[in-house]
């Protein structure tokens, strides 16, 4: 039975029920009143195996981004221990061809758990070209335990968990089956305050050509330094690089170290403030691991990884403010546990995404994460036409929306893309376990999906825990 402390009247202590009853209504850890449907407006697509990286001391290869190089007739993938392979457009030869933990480049790599290591790597457009700025330029963007070297970028939280590093190579013959050319040059260093969150994806927008004013710049995921809930408040400060998505010239020289460009038309180029850093493009952003362009519109889309509540795909514009911490996707952060459902999307000014979902949506696991973000503009496999594809990298579950129809937020317009191998209909984390049971290992619990592209639209599907580089066929 309900005490009511003497000479406070019934009906005000009623009132003060239903007012925090009223309250504890408007938060949650579940936004979304309806699970994203699991068979309605499913695509089926068929599913091949295209090639297959070795196990590194038994272990299957951790692969995180694979890309075509179209002046040697290649695609690379990297394996987060730090490998990067070659692998022919038909997928019949795999080649190492630069090995980052080699002694001869005296690089320590800190690899440990599922998200340090060889994050991501990036051909400067111009490396096939001879007598061009670009030619045989190449990028690597690694976790390392080396943190003796001054950091260019620091959290402000006084912990230096282990530093993440930008390195350009350069080959002296970029057509070579290996890398031929001599130590790498560091751009520029990050001190990581904590083990997670560390990088993400390092990228050349592949729409612009010379003359543009996007040719040749460098676009860099930055994560927001680890820990839970950006307990640093970094993704709001624009005085700190943690996140942010980056832009640089990395064959400038007028940044503070002296060893990249600032683009003129960054936005904070010319903020003429002393807090405010001109690498910016946007900001506001948890764990932005992967990014890409519609190669009709030229639009800017990024999977940035949620707290414990919201997945999001958002439309990145110059200047952008995604809205982490105060944000989560369209809901104000509140804490691990829950979002506020008061004034959804209501803070004027802010990116929102333009799909997002659950991490509890029934069919996840627990631990969700966002990638992505593929725009498939291409014939060759009709249902897939116009869609913006993304996933989501524990389950392996990939989907998708409309991408000339974008939602504005929410997960009502998210469908499922399934794949069909040897005529059944699977998810990817099957396939996976399928593989794992004739390699002789246990199946695997979780995917870690990445996706790839190669040459005339291509899709191919990275995970770690089977070696397989699948692609999808028509």
């Amino acid at each position: 039975m309900m005490s009511v402390p003497v000479g406070v009247p019934i009906r005000v202590v009623m009132a003060s029920l239903l007012m925090t009853s009223s309250v504890l209504a408007q938060t949650t850890n579940d936004p979304f009143s309806a699970p994203i449907p699991a068979a309605d407006g499913v695509i089926t697509v068929n599913v091949v195996e295209f090639a297959s990286l070795p196990d590194v001391d038994g272990q299957p290869a951790r692969m995180m981004l694979l890309v075509d190089e179209p002046g040697t007739g290649r695609l690379f993938v990297n394996d987060m221990r730090g490998l990067l392979y070659s692998v022919s457009h038909d997928g019949r030869t795999v080649t190492r061809y630069l090995e980052l933990t080699a002694p001869t480049w005296g690089l320590s790599i800190q690899a440990r758990g599922n998200e340090r290591g060889f994050q991501s790597f990036a051909f400067h457009p111009q490396f096939s070209q001879p007598g061009t700025p670009g030619f045989g330029k190449l990028y690597t963007y690694l976790d390392t335990g080396n943190t003796t070297p001054t950091p260019d970028f620091v959290s402000g939280g006084g912990n230096d968990a282990h530093d993440t590093i930008l390195l350009e190579w350069t080959a002296e013959n970029p057509g070579a089956m290996t890398y031929d050319g001599g130590p790498p040059r560091e751009l520029l260093r990050f001190e990581q305050p904590f083990g997670n969150h560390n990088g993400g994806q390092l990228g050349f927008n592949p729409l612009a050509s010379p003359g543009d004013p996007d040719f040749g710049l460098l676009y860099i995921g930055a994560a927001d330094g680890g820990s839970g809930g950006d307990p640093l408040g970094l993704g709001q400060n624009l005085g700190r690089a943690f996140g942010k998505l980056l832009r640089i010239d990395p064959l400038g020289s007028d940044s503070v170290n002296g060893h990249y460009g600032i683009p003129a038309d960054n936005p904070f180029a010319d903020a003429g403030s002393a807090g405010t850093l001109p690498e910016i493009y946007a900001y506001g952003v948890r764990n932005p691991q992967r990014f890409g362009w519609d190669p009709t519109t030229g639009n800017m889309f990024l999977a940035d990884i949620g707290q414990n509540i919201v997945e999001e795909i958002s439309l990145v514009t110059r200047g952008a403010n995604l809205g982490w911490n105060d944000w989560e996707g369209s809901y104000r952060f509140i804490s691990r546990r829950e979002v506020s459902l008061v004034d959804a999307q209501g803070e004027a000014g802010l990116t929102y995404p333009v799909a997002e979902y659950g991490q509890l949506d029934p069919l996840l696991q627990r631990s969700s994460a966002a990638t992505g973000v593929v725009v498939y503009r291409d014939d060759a496999i009709p249902a897939l036409t116009n869609l913006l594809l993304f996933g989501d990298n524990p389950s392996g579950e990939v989907f998708y929306v409309q991408v000339d129809q974008l939602p504005a937020g929410g997960q009502d317009a998210i469908r499922r893309v399934l794949f069909t191998q040897n005529g059944a209909s699977t998810t990817l984390l099957q396939l996976i376990q399928a593989k794992n049971r004739e390699q002789g290992r246990s199946p695997a619990t979780r995917a870690d999906l990445r996706f790839g592209t190669g040459p005339e639209g291509q899709i191919f599907l990275l995970n770690k825990r089977d070696g397989v580089i699948r692609q999808l066929v028509p």
